[in-house]
């Protein structure tokens, strides 16, 4: 596609925990498996300080949920929202101060902490708490410089478990763990630009060593809009492979709403006014299992027709979603799992009769389309005039809105772009005046820059560039010059993490349990003559997969205790007599099979470089 003729303009928000402890009390912020006791709340929409309520929090209220709240053992008074927040946390407001100065942003002067309404449940209070940094930073990438438009503290919502039917489970060992958002100008023309940006940020967050790691550490709120489109917010992405499919499939979406608004204008569509009718009787004796399911446990089939809006439903014929999939995620709000659409029947085990005698009951000509939704006549009501709201949104393309990431690249509508109604001061937190001194003294310890840094490993460790990238990017930089630094073999201890420690994953066993005093106790054995570096997957694979931190007793088990030169070069004398006619056929193209058969019998007792040296001399021996 032609982004810079579609007018593509993306903007990112960074979202990170720190590691630094919870934001206003003093709480363990590890995530846990096990919960104790258990409280539940309603939570409803309040007036912003200006008398006005945010339309995305009204939209949340309909859904009429409850919400259940899991303590954990160090859970407290704050987060159960039944004691006024502590200070904030120094640890956490510096860190957002040395990030601001890594990107070149103005410090604010006074730190004042606001109350965001957010009634989804994941906050206890009904509000997420948040106060502005700094802004006005900026940073250059590939020859291009991408501003920044500001840096926030916030704290962390509740960890969702569960959902069903009305009630939402939360767990609070996440809530309130600091945050750093960072939101970018919408400087970004191209999917590969966001994907650099997001991953440039990423990178000096890591750099600070004041972040978490792991899954669910580092969210990104992707803000897309195009030429006559409208900003999009995908609220939540977390793998950065994925931005580039998220933008590129956003687009295609607004293109293809803007297509369909110039279909329904062709046709002169008007607003469609709500007009619900029953059609339970007609559809007593259908063969769908969806309508009859509603229909036996006491539910109702209705029915509206949107007029001219016949072929606007169903997917392009690229297979882009169209307004279907949107009147159907709208329609989720009210409480309904899903509906049917003319454009998509007859089918789902609705007949072509059946089809035409719901276009008589519903007065629909050839342009028309209709929608079903067989629920309880409340949920059902309450869904189609969502349906139909979202349809007029049609006539005018593509409405602002907040989405959810979906695992495949796609998203779905989650609720209406949240707005300045949705703020007001936090009289609970005083101002934190931020001096001259302590911005002073961030800026004197500001960390190695990445770039810096992949510089400097490869000189003085003799590790190439991807290497250092690696180390940097996976957060075992600073292991890696710990335990290199004192007991050398750089190239050794860079393979454990950068090539063993994935196998580990792959296998099965957790490589956090690795600690650096265990790869420290392997590479002295490895110094000392104990066994070969070869012999260093399978020791670590034993020794977590025994529970064993030991190393000598895992070599011992193992029975990679190393060999003196002389029963190496007889191993190779034998093998190498026992395959002599082998040897004679192949030449030295043998070197590679006979090398394989020796190993796998002196696999980790000695180095690999010393017996293919071995091997190449009685080779040359033999062939000569």
């Amino acid at each position: 596609m032609d982004y810079k003729n579609l007018g593509l303009r993306v903007g990112i928000e960074i979202h990170q925990q720190l590691n630094t402890g919870k934001l206003f009390c003093s709480c363990d912020s590890e995530l846990v498996d096990e919960h104790h006791k258990e409280f539940v709340r309603n939570l409803r929409p309040t007036q912003s300080e200006l008398g006005e309520i945010d339309k995305a929090a009204l939209e949340e209220a309909e859904r009429k949920l409850q919400f259940r709240y899991q303590t954990v053992p160090c859970s407290c008074l704050v987060e159960a929202d039944e004691e006024p927040p502590h200070d904030a946390n120094r640890l956490a407001i510096e860190a957002s101060l040395e990030m601001a100065l890594l990107l070149g942003a103005i410090p604010v002067d006074e730190i004042h902490f606001m109350r965001k309404i957010v009634i989804d449940g994941s906050n206890t209070g009904g509000f997420q708490r948040t106060a502005l940094i700094a802004t006005k930073g900026s940073f250059e990438l590939h020859g291009k410089r991408f501003g920044m438009s500001s840096i926030c503290l916030e704290e962390d919502a509740a960890r969702k478990m569960t959902e069903h039917a009305s009630e939402v489970t939360y767990r609070l060992d996440r809530l309130g763990i600091p945050l750093i958002e960072i939101a970018t100008d919408p400087d970004m023309s191209t999917p590969e630009e966001a994907r650099a940006v997001a991953a440039r940020l990423g990178a000096l967050l890591r750099a600070t060593k004041k972040v978490r790691r792991g899954i669910g550490t580092i969210r990104e709120d992707i803000n897309i809009s195009i030429a006559g489109g409208a900003r999009v917010e995908i609220k939540g992405a977390q793998d950065l492979r994925l931005i580039p499919v998220y933008v590129e499939e956003e687009v295609k979406r607004q293109l293809a709403l803007l297509d369909v608004k110039d279909v329904l204008r062709k046709r002169g569509t008007k607003p469609v006014i709500v007009d619900i009718r029953d059609l339970s009787g007609l559809l007593r004796g259908t063969s769908c299992k969806v309508l009859r399911s509603a229909l036996d446990s006491g539910g109702r089939v209705l029915g509206v027709k949107l007029e001219k809006f016949a072929g606007t439903m169903g997917r392009t014929e690229a297979g882009v979603k169209r307004l279907g999939a949107e009147i159907a995620a709208h329609a989720r709000v009210a409480g309904v799992k899903g509906l049917f659409h003319s454009d998509e029947l007859p089918g789902y085990g609705i007949t072509r009769a059946e089809v035409e005698d719901i276009g008589t009951m519903l007065s629909a000509e050839a342009e028309d389309a209709f929608v079903l939704v067989a629920d309880s006549e409340e949920k059902a009501r309450a869904a189609l005039t969502r349906v139909v709201d979202r349809a007029n949104i049609g006539l005018s393309g593509v409405p602002e809105e907040t989405r959810d990431p979906l695992p495949d690249g796609q998203s779905v509508y989650s609720r209406p772009l949240p707005g300045k109604d949705r703020m007001y001061p936090e009289t609970d937190v005083k101002p934190i005046l931020i001096s001259e001194k302590v911005l002073k003294s961030i800026e004197l310890n500001l960390p190695e820059l990445p770039e810096a840094k992949v510089s400097r490993l490869t000189k003085e460790y003799s590790i190439n560039k991807e290497q250092a990238e690696a180390l940097i990017n996976n957060a075992y930089d600073d292991e890696f010059e710990l335990l290199a630094g004192s007991l050398g073999n750089a190239p050794v201890v860079a393979r454990i993490y950068l090539n063993i420690f994935p196998e580990l994953e792959k296998a099965g066993l957790d490589q956090d349990n690795v600690k650096v005093e265990m790869v420290r106790e392997l590479l002295s054995a490895l110094d000392k003559g104990t066994f070969a570096k070869e012999a260093i997957p399978d020791i670590l694979h034993w020794m977590l997969k025994n529970d064993v931190r030991d190393v000598e007793k895992a070599s011992e088990s193992l029975g990679v205790s190393s060999v003196g030169l002389s029963d190496v070069r007889a191993i190779c004398e034998r093998v190498v007599k026992e395959r002599e006619s082998y040897i004679k056929e192949r030449g030295k193209s043998a070197l590679g099979p006979i090398m394989g058969i020796v190993m796998k019998e002196l696999r980790g007792k000695v180095d690999g470089k010393i017996i293919s040296e071995i091997l190449n001399e009685k080779i040359e021996q033999l062939l000569s």
